[in-house]
């Protein structure tokens, strides 16, 4: 049961076989050579390779497996934000990269996507937040773009952050985009996630149609894999380029647009 539970939360590698779990020398080797190094001072599980643990288990199509990850991250004091900056972004993004270069299949990248939607919808409930809100935030994907993972985790990282969030999801034509967004009440920013270099046309003409249907207050920022910077920002029309949600909320405060809250538990009524 312990070799079990080392596999469950990716603490040793293994591979499932005709409904069981086998482990090769080489994986106990590499189990041994991990463990035996001498622990650095301070908080030596907090700085387990959780992102790793992570994508073996989201690869092997492991969804308990990858909850166990997530929940012993928790347990060795990661917050609830690392988990998803520090773990579900980097393994999602290393999946990807290995579909991109031909090492995974499509379907391993989608089984694992699936898995990962499944992980935040059990944490996601844990960043809301009682009492007034900041503002209110639209975020979503252009016309074309199909990667509605990052979306998803920027929305519930800004409803930490203290925002009211509308998830208006991926491939959204511009207008209805806008037409969201326009309906949003208290709206003081958008923004606009773009992982596919070839949706970056279409997130120029939505950030066209942004600033022309919005008030001229509104932030628009846009961020992803494939902004490279601020410059690159700028020149699709966007405000900002948020490199993180953290970032993202960042900006949102600098420019004087977030509302303060109090701590009451409870809504102010007019």
């Amino acid at each position: 049961m312990t070799a079990y539970r080392y596999v469950r939360l990716g603490l040793l590698g293994a591979s499932k076989v005709g409904g069981t779990w086998q482990v090769t020398a080489a994986d106990i080797d590499a189990y041994r050579a991990e463990n035996d190094t001498p622990a650095v001072a301070g908080s030596p599980r907090r700085r387990a390779p959780w992102a790793a643990r992570l994508e073996a288990r989201l690869v092997a199509g492991d969804a308990r497996g990858a909850w166990g990850v997530v929940e012993a991250a928790l347990a060795s004091g990661a917050e609830i934000d690392e988990v998803y900056l520090e773990l579900i972004t980097p393994a999602m993004q290393s999946i990807g990269e290995r579909w991109a270069t031909g090492e995974l299949d499509v379907s391993v990248e989608h089984r694992a996507t699936g898995i990962a939607f499944r992980l935040i919808g059990r944490l996601g409930p844990r960043f809301a937040r009682r009492g007034r809100t900041r503002g209110a935030v639209v975020v979503g994907a252009p016309a074309g773009e199909r990667h509605s993972l990052p979306v998803a985790l920027l929305a519930d990282l800004l409803r930490g952050e203290g925002w009211e969030v509308s998830d208006v999801g991926v491939d959204m034509p511009p207008e209805s985009f806008a037409h969201a967004a326009v309906h949003t009440a208290d709206l003081v920013a958008v923004g606009v996630s773009v992982t596919s270099e070839a949706c970056l046309e279409a997130a120029a003409q939505l950030l066209a149609t942004l600033r022309d249907t919005l008030r001229s207050d509104v932030h628009l920022a846009v961020g992803g894999l494939a902004v490279r910077d601020e410059e690159h920002a700028l020149a699709l029309g966007a405000h900002g380029w948020a490199a993180s949600a953290h970032d993202f909320a960042r900006q949102l405060t600098e420019r004087g647009l977030a509302r303060p809250i109090d701590g009451s538990d409870d809504e102010e009524f007019a």
